[in-house]
């Protein structure tokens, strides 16, 4: 029988956009929606979702691992935040082994960054009545 490998399931979420981040033993590849991370566009972007991987790369926790992250809904930056914490979450679990969490790593991502870690609970506030937003109001004159 062959021997299973370890994969760990992970997602992020930001505004409505998700990803959904698999993470296993492999050559190192790192593939958001099958392309290679580093054609991803804009650049801006592309910087932001790779800070966990330089953080891990820093600690040497990222040899040989493979990540495939799938994304859908929002827009380039929610996805974007939503890929970097997906992949945060993953190699913190990957890396913990037997007892769940590496902490050691778990603490360089909280020092860097919260949100590399926790979800963005922000949503986008929905339109009220009398006005064009969510905040603007019709003026109203009582003379």
């Amino acid at each position: 029988m062959a021997k299973k490998s370890k994969v760990v399931n992970t997602s992020g979420k930001r505004k409505t956009a998700i990803a959904r981040a698999a993470v296993k033993a492999g050559k190192g590849r790192v593939r958001v929606n099958s392309k290679p991370i580093e054609i991803m566009e804009p650049v801006l972007a592309r910087r932001k979702a790779m800070e966990p991987l330089m953080i891990a790369e820093a600690m040497n926790r990222l040899a040989q691992v493979d990540i495939n992250v799938r994304t859908n809904g929002g827009g380039t930056m929610g996805q974007t935040d939503a890929i970097r914490t997906a992949i945060a979450r993953g190699l913190v679990h990957y890396n913990g082994g037997a007892e769940g969490l590496d902490e050691e790593l778990r603490d360089e991502y909280l020092r860097y960054d919260r949100s590399l870690l926790v979800n963005d609970p922000r949503r986008k506030e929905a339109k009220h009545q009398l006005g064009r937003g969510a905040r603007r109001k019709k003026q109203k004159s009582y003379r």
